[in-house]
């Protein structure tokens, strides 16, 4: 739970309101009390593990979706964080997104409550920032803006392009091939590369972040030992098109990673991988399918592994 309460600290510094926010006065003298929504209680029969699937999908049950004058009355950050914990609970299945795609189309009763849902799984689901950041569970929400009556040609077409990016390099499946250049003019392919896992490392030299996944990489014993043995290969993969900062940076890199550039900038200009954020980890399989997506927590690539055996 960890990564909710990052989550949730966020957003009551900056947050797009569905409504009010926590504490706002009413016009008149005597403070309006905000509505609150509560969520679902499990029943106590069941197992932790039966409570939460009873939960993923009867969480909302108290919610009504035909009701947008709650939206107006509502404790915006309670709701949202009745919605990131939501979120939470779903992501023991992080690549199921059947339990969203049902809930945006009960959120899709009218373009309010369309929006208001819509904004705050922006947040928690696609913004870089966000510990909960999952394309799975957003293409829902980006199908359901597609599907409303609502929006005119404009207002689709950032859903639209969202969506196309959002398809590419889906959990299970195979991972957009590329091109790689060394410093030394050879080239290679992602699908070249053999071994039973392959890590890639979309980064940017002297970017903050990409040093301390480096160094979080550098220092698994894990992840050290896989590299040794030949079971992982890490391809560092610099997108840009400038090289000179890259070539100063590249004695930095591990020598036992493949430190490579995209020449042509072929990765950005076909959208094979979203460089909206960088950097990003992709976890690939012997097969090239992709085991985690768009992550920067080694920790997760460790556990995924240490998951599969």
């Amino acid at each position: 739970m960890k990564r909710l309460s990052i989550l949730l600290m966020c957003v009551l510094v900056v947050m797009t309101s569905c409504g009010r926010r926590r504490n706002a006065a009413a016009t008149d003298s005597t403070p309006e009390k905000p509505a609150v929504f509560l969520p679902a209680i499990a029943p106590s029969r069941l197992s932790p593990a039966e409570q939460r699937e009873w939960l993923r999908w009867h969480y909302w049950d108290r919610f009504d979706f035909s009701d947008t004058l709650f939206l107006a009355r509502t404790d915006t950050v309670q709701l949202f964080e009745a919605y990131a914990r939501y979120i939470a609970l779903i992501s023991d299945r992080p690549a199921d997104g059947a339990a969203m795609d049902t809930l945006m189309r009960k959120a899709s009763t009218s373009r309010r409550m369309l929006d208001c849902f819509s904004r705050m799984a922006e947040m928690v689901l696609h913004d870089p920032n966000s510990p909960l950041r999952n394309d799975e569970f957003y293409i829902p929400v980006l199908e359901a803006r597609l599907r409303a009556p609502w929006y005119d040609e404009y207002e689709r077409i950032a859903p639209q392009y969202d969506l196309k990016i959002a398809m590419q390099n889906r959990l299970g499946q195979p991972a957009n091939d590329f091109r790689y250049t060394l410093a030394s003019g050879r080239s290679g392919r992602l699908y070249g590369l053999q071994a039973e896992y392959v890590l890639l490392f979309i980064n940017n030299p002297g970017c903050a972040m990409c040093r301390e996944i480096r160094e979080a990489i550098t220092s698994s014993p894990m992840l050290s030992e896989m590299i040794e043995r030949g079971r992982l290969k890490v391809l560092a993969i610099y997108p840009d098109e400038d090289l000179t900062e890259w070539r100063a940076y590249r004695d930095q890199m591990p020598p036992s990673w493949i430190n490579a550039y995209d020449q042509g900038c072929v990765i950005r200009e076909e959208s094979l991988y979203d460089l909206q954020a960088i950097p990003a980890l992709y976890l690939l399989d012997r097969d090239k399918r992709v085991l985690v997506k768009d992550s920067t927590d080694v920790a997760q690539i460790e556990e995924v592994i240490d998951r599969r055996g």
